[in-house]
């Protein structure tokens, strides 16, 4: 699977921007610690609201050479180790439920560019 461009919902949105003036983090890499925030949490189910309609990025800017490492983080979160096949729109809608629960958990953790730099050396 190889992602284009990337939308995230439009409560996302808002969250990232607010996540983003607070930690001086851009949002991308809100978006990508959300990522793997959520997947640290494991698998999520359920769909999105309002599900495509916030800020669209090039999914370079957003997974940068690390696409396929992402994808395959998302696949092993959801399914295990067992290959299963499923559909492209299926897993962009798991990536986007993922970065909606991650963009929550990060909200209550990122208050300052402190609290990022301590999330960040504490993941290390």
């Amino acid at each position: 699977m190889h992602i284009n461009k990337f939308r995230i919902s439009s409560t996302a949105t808002g969250q990232v921007r607010i996540i983003s003036q607070r930690s001086g983090l851009t949002p991308n890499l809100v978006c990508r610690m959300a990522m793997l925030s959520s997947f640290e949490a494991g698998s999520i189910s359920g769909a999105a609201d309002d599900a495509g309609e916030g800020q669209e990025f090039n999914a370079y800017t957003l997974f940068g050479d690390f696409q396929p490492l992402f994808i395959d983080l998302l696949k092993y979160v959801e399914f295990g180790a067992e290959e299963i096949e499923t559909d492209d729109s299926d897993l962009l809608a798991r990536l986007r439920l993922h970065i909606d629960r991650g963009v929550r958990q990060l909200s209550v953790r990122l208050k300052s560019p402190a609290d990022a730099a301590e999330l960040i050396a504490g993941s290390a």
